[in-house]
């Protein structure tokens, strides 16, 4: 398990910098996170609300994720949405 994330971080970053995808980064969702990068900087923060709600409740559902859950399911699993 060399390619263990933190959970916390991710959720806290999803919350709090997901309309810039950042938790993304962090996982290394690169695709999705350019993604959310491009949606919230082109629509000149107009559609950045929805990108954040999108960023808010995946941060959420990290955290709430059992350590070894978030680990297989987003770390190993590589599951880019939700």
């Amino acid at each position: 398990m060399e390619n263990q994330k933190s959970k916390m971080v991710a959720g806290l970053l999803g919350i709090f910098l997901g309309a810039f995808g950042v938790h993304k980064f962090y996982l290394g969702y690169t695709k999705e996170a350019v993604i959310m990068l491009v949606i919230s900087l082109l629509s000149l923060g107009t559609l950045a609300a929805i990108v954040e709600l999108i960023g808010f409740i995946e941060g959420i559902i990290y955290i709430t994720k059992s350590d070894e859950d978030f680990q297989a399911i987003y770390v190993d699993g590589h599951k880019g949405w939700f």
